[in-house]
């Protein structure tokens, strides 16, 4: 269970961190309500990436093998612009370039806070 708080916690301050660097991501909110609504996008994005993700990733398992894998980050892209679309008050990501851009650096910072704090357990 501290595992998954551990790696939540990654996510969302992975996407925060994006949505600093990033000028076509926003998180809408104020104070402690941008926190909140940066909790709810990290679990959407996570039951995306659980639930869906391994799905679309079955389906397009020979396209991925006739990309060698990049592919994977075109998916991760779209689980990044369905959880735009799911939560459209909360988040906004303009565009597909930015939407691509965006789940790769949140990639990036989650693994990196994931490996630096021990999420695995």
């Amino acid at each position: 269970m501290k595992g998954i708080l551990i790696r939540w916690a990654a996510l969302a301050a992975a996407i925060a961190l994006t949505a600093w660097l990033m000028p076509g991501v926003t998180v809408h909110g104020e104070g402690s309500q941008w926190v909140i609504n940066l909790i709810i996008i990290a679990a959407v994005f996570g039951l995306v990436n659980a639930i869906i993700r391994p799905i679309v990733m079955f389906f397009t398992c020979p396209l991925i093998i006739l990309t060698l894998g990049l592919f994977t980050l075109v998916i991760n892209a779209l689980m990044l612009s369905l959880t735009n679309w799911l939560l459209p008050n909360i988040l906004t990501v303009s565009g597909f370039w930015t939407t691509f851009f965006a789940s790769l650096i949140i990639a990036i910072i989650a693994g990196l806070l994931n490996a630096l704090v021990g999420g695995d357990s």
